[in-house]
């Protein structure tokens, strides 16, 4: 029955939101993945082929690969968002053709939802890589605007010249467009090898070889240590995984634009420092930050 003086209120209509920003709630993929699944003809609303740009409502049925999905998104407590120490020859990816091993066979199972890489590393890359089961913030997390620092270990194959750390620093041109490091800091070495790590704000793919493949030196090694306010720490083993502290989730979630209060975020440097300097490019102050100990090879294995 209406109130006395006010009209009636009509029902309000159920809520239509994006396609894959409705998938990516419910924890099947980040928006960029599913975007693609879209484009290749693999997702129907209905009895009919999805588009980039449909919406659909609650009660809408949505197939992917002829299987009905269930779209539950994940409630606050069961977010799950782990860091797992990528080893070297494992493919970011959930079906090899060739049947290699993938990341995702070192993962618990979960409760709702399926894993979602932050990313990728590509299988020669080792170190962290972060997973989750809520599409947003993967989706947040990977955006390009947000710029998140990714933190990597190098190891170089002979002397790199001074010219060609300042490249590195004030840009090379890419066959996607240029790019650059924010920070490069020399972290010592042993023999022929040269240990350096490098920031980056962006993902593109195999960026930080395609940048020391410009310059002319050659990458033997490489291990992402930090993603945003995560790090990877030294007493990580290859192939194991972690779930994050309740500190780094919230640190994470404000990063990503869902949290009103950021945690700090810390220079992993050589030997896993959390004093991050002020200066970390090595041109800035030629062998101001030169680690005299370095990396050995056991430090990033």
């Amino acid at each position: 029955m209406a109130t006395k003086g006010r009209p009636p209120q009509a029902p309000s209509a159920p809520v239509s939101v994006r396609l894959q920003k409705a998938l990516a709630d419910a924890g099947l993929g980040s928006r960029r993945e599913i975007e693609g699944w879209i484009r290749a003809g693999r997702v129907r609303i209905g009895g009919k082929p999805a588009r980039l740009g449909d919406r659909i409502g609650p009660a809408d049925p949505v197939w992917i690969d002829g299987k009905r999905i269930e779209r539950r998104a994940a409630r606050r407590q069961d977010l799950r968002i782990i860091v797992y120490n990528k080893p070297a020859g494992e493919l970011v990816t959930r079906h090899d053709p060739g049947g290699r091993r993938t990341v995702f066979d070192s993962l618990p199972r979960l409760a709702t939802g399926r894993w979602i890489a932050v990313g990728r590393l590509d299988i020669d890359t080792s170190g962290l890589l972060l997973l989750t089961n809520d599409g947003e913030l993967a989706n947040r997390l990977m955006h390009p605007a947000k710029q998140l620092e990714r933190e990597y270990a190098v190891r170089i194959l002979g002397q790199v010249p001074e010219t060609a750390l300042r490249r590195l620093t004030h840009g090379v041109e890419l066959a996607d467009g240029p790019a650059r490091f924010e920070e490069v800091v020399e972290s010592g070495g042993e023999g022929a090898n040269r240990w350096f790590h490098v920031l980056l704000r962006e993902g593109r793919n195999r960026e930080v070889r395609r940048l020391w493949e410009a310059v002319g030196c050659r990458v033997s090694r490489l291990k992402r240590v930090r993603f945003g306010n995560i790090l990877l720490g030294p007493r990580m083993s290859v192939g194991r995984w972690r779930d994050l502290t309740p500190d780094e989730l919230s640190g994470l979630r404000a990063l990503a634009g869902l949290e009103r209060t950021h945690a700090p975020v810390h220079w992993a440097g050589a030997g896993g420092s959390p004093a991050r300097p002020r200066q970390a490019t090595a041109m800035r102050n030629p062998g101001r930050f030169v680690r005299t100990k370095g990396l050995s090879e056991k430090a990033v294995s």
